[in-house]
């Protein structure tokens, strides 16, 4: 995942397995009430369970990850991760798929672990033909045994294409295609930039479509990267509330669901982590997790599991 907004630079439905262990956030009462999400319009509730419980995040970058697939998935099994965010592609490689032998090993070796997946790319929304194409692809993507992803999530946060005003006609109309291609049962994620972090930054992208996502994403997953601007725990715990206060505010619907991702992990402190995962989990999101995998240390993987 790559956060734009502070110049970094870098069909048909899924299976949804379920496992027990370890998750970041076990507020019971408010997960049952999320575990299926009402689309716009009172349509069938969709199965947004993949959300669920603690993530770990893979890009296309992490060469060593991708190296050994079934080793990366059984460590984060014994981590107590659910679910794992594996990036299928994004708008600056030259294919639908990176690595497509690699990603079947992943999901094979995640649902037989009792791990759920879930795909996710970046769109420029230069092409929107090629950046629909390539979301399809992942959510069509089976392994030589049959598996699939459990879901997909778009990541909005191209700036490629300016002004804001049309980056949003353009992303509103890849939704609504993506929408319509995968049918009304499918779950889908909107991993979007920090709220909060739009707002202290305005000339990123004003005017930012909350509510009309939430009439065709399931979920919202914000990149709260705390550590692009604070250094103490306190920070990262109000950025946190914050972030996810101002999408049920905007989206005008108080209970959608909303799985907060925090980091940069190798920036982070046991602090600011133990306090993210406790305000992700006061907020009643549906789950959490840090950017990314190869990052998190030992010691960040426990004071996420504290919230447990």
């Amino acid at each position: 995942m790559y956060c734009f907004i502070t110049s970094k630079v870098a069909a048909g439905s899924g299976s949804t397995r379920n496992r027990s262990g370890n998750q970041v956030v076990k507020a019971s009462a408010v997960i049952a009430a999320l575990a299926l999400a009402v689309p716009a319009g009172g349509a069938v509730p969709r199965d947004v369970s993949s959300y669920q419980g603690l993530g770990a995040w893979v890009d296309v970058w992490d060469g060593t990850v991708w190296a050994r697939p079934e080793a990366a998935v059984g460590r984060m099994r014994d981590l107590g991760v659910t679910t794992l965010y594996l990036e299928t592609s994004n708008y600056s490689q030259r294919v639908p798929l990176v690595r497509p032998a690699a990603l079947a090993r992943f999901v094979d070796a995640a649902h037989a672990n009792g791990l759920r997946v879930v795909a996710w790319y970046l769109p420029s929304f230069e092409n929107l033909a090629v950046d629909l194409r390539r979301s399809l692809a992942a959510v069509r993507f089976r392994t030589p045994s049959g598996e699939s992803f459990d879901s997909f999530a778009l990541d909005i946060e191209a700036s490629v294409v300016k002004p804001a005003t049309r980056r949003t006609k353009r992303l509103l109309v890849l939704a609504a295609r993506l929408r319509a291609a995968v049918g009304s049962r499918y779950s889908l994620g909107a991993i979007i930039p920090s709220p909060r972090g739009m707002d202290l930054r305005p000339a990123y992208w004003p005017g930012f479509p909350y509510a009309e996502l939430a009439r065709r994403f399931d979920v919202f997953l914000p990149m709260g990267y705390f550590t692009y601007r604070y250094k103490s725990a306190e920070a990262a715990r109000a950025y946190t509330e914050a972030n996810v206060a101002l999408i049920r505010e905007r989206a005008g619907d108080e209970g959608i669901a909303v799985h907060p991702v925090g980091g940069l992990a190798a920036k982070a402190t046991v602090a600011q982590v133990r306090a993210f995962a406790t305000a992700a989990a006061a907020q009643g999101a549906l789950g959490a997790s840090l950017y990314d995998y190869a990052s998190t240390r030992a010691d960040e993987w426990r004071a996420l599991s504290a919230a447990a």
